[in-house]
């Protein structure tokens, strides 16, 4: 089955054609062209996105994107053509959906209309955790063996809007365990990232000092990591890093990112061990942009051996916002029968 998705929920720009096959037992995909192209120049001024400069530029960049696509996969046409409707920024989503209606009227008019909830790409973002290139074409593919072997599993979802812990117990059924009760990991990330005088985005900034500081040099705390729910709690965290600054005006700025990015991929962590503990679960997968991060990574990699569970995560290409993980959640919508209305929806739930 071949699909074309689009995502546009916040300021990348990306397209992707995907073949899959292998139905829910044995998924496979082979990513034929997977284009993305970044914003982050342009909002780097303002510390975060700016909704209107994302509408511009997903509006001149989505037929620049389409013809390099075309280019790619010749005449071959999709079963499929998926846009991302939510959540994310309305005038974002809203600019996707216009063109992914303008596409299936006047090239693809027989395919599968879809649309995909962009945090279930993330979720199943994991089945692009292992990679392998085909001898006769260079289109990376992935093959997800035993299937079942997964589940139940704990997902964490974790980006700069969402920090989810869920119960998965297999690619068509999962429970939320636990959220964040104000902001997101990712979220207090370029908080910290912003008091520290770093440029936007926060994520890779933090990481980049945090290699270079102690961990151990300030005792932040780990907000709701000893509660007996799942739930999480970023703010107290991050307001805890803004008192230290201003009563250290000469604090060591590695020290501080080392410091408050151990606090919080700990309390993840710990959270993670405990609901793999519980339940019984068989892997731990990660996924959302939060999960390009090498501590984090580690962190639970480490709780996976430690519990005997097997670890996943997305190649780091497909950490972050991207059309291939959109194609991989259309073709589960399409086996589970499952469709969301074609509009922007800036706050669907998972």
């Amino acid at each position: 089955m071949k699909i074309l998705a689009i995502e546009t929920s916040c300021d990348e720009t990306a397209i992707a054609f995907v073949e899959a096959t292998g139905g829910l037992k044995a998924p496979q995909f082979t990513i034929l062209g997977n284009l993305v192209t970044s914003q982050i120049a342009l909002h780097r001024p303002f510390g975060g996105v700016v909704p209107n400069i994302a509408k511009r530029e997903h509006l001149k960049n989505l037929p620049i994107l389409f013809e390099e696509i075309q280019k790619i996969i010749g005449r071959k046409k999709p079963d499929i053509l998926a846009v991302t409707v939510g959540p994310g920024l309305e005038p974002a989503l809203w600019t996707g959906v216009g063109f992914a209606k303008e596409v299936r009227k006047k090239y693809f008019p027989k395919a599968e209309f879809l649309g995909v909830n962009h945090m279930e790409g993330h979720l199943y973002s994991f089945l692009l955790a292992k990679a392998s290139k085909g001898k006769k074409n260079k289109s990376p593919s992935f093959k997800t063996p035993r299937v079942n072997s997964f589940f139940p599993a704990i997902a964490v979802v974790v980006s700069g809007g969402h920090t989810i812990l869920l119960k998965v117990d297999s690619l068509e059924k999962w429970k939320r365990l636990g959220e964040t009760r104000d902001d997101a990991v990712g979220e207090a990330f370029d908080k910290v990232a912003r008091m520290l005088e770093l440029p936007y985005p926060g994520g890779p900034e933090i990481e980049k000092h945090a290699k270079l500081g102690n961990a151990a040099a300030i005792p932040f705390p780990r907000p709701l990591m000893h509660s007996s729910d799942y739930d999480f709690s970023f703010s107290g965290l991050k307001t805890s890093v803004l008192y230290y600054m201003r009563d250290h005006k000469d604090a060591n700025k590695d020290d501080v990112a080392a410091s408050f990015q151990a606090a919080a991929v700990e309390t993840l962590a710990k959270k993670a061990e405990r609901a793999v503990r519980q339940f019984g679960a068989q892997s731990i997968l990660l996924s959302g942009g939060v999960a390009a991060n090498t501590a984090l990574r580690e962190a639970l990699t480490l709780k996976a051996k430690e519990t005997g569970a097997a670890f996943f995560a997305p190649s780091f290409e497909y950490n972050t916002d991207n059309a291939a993980m959109i194609a991989v959640a259309a073709y589960m919508s399409h086996l589970r029968k499952k469709n969301r209305r074609i509009i922007a929806q800036a706050n669907i739930s998972l």
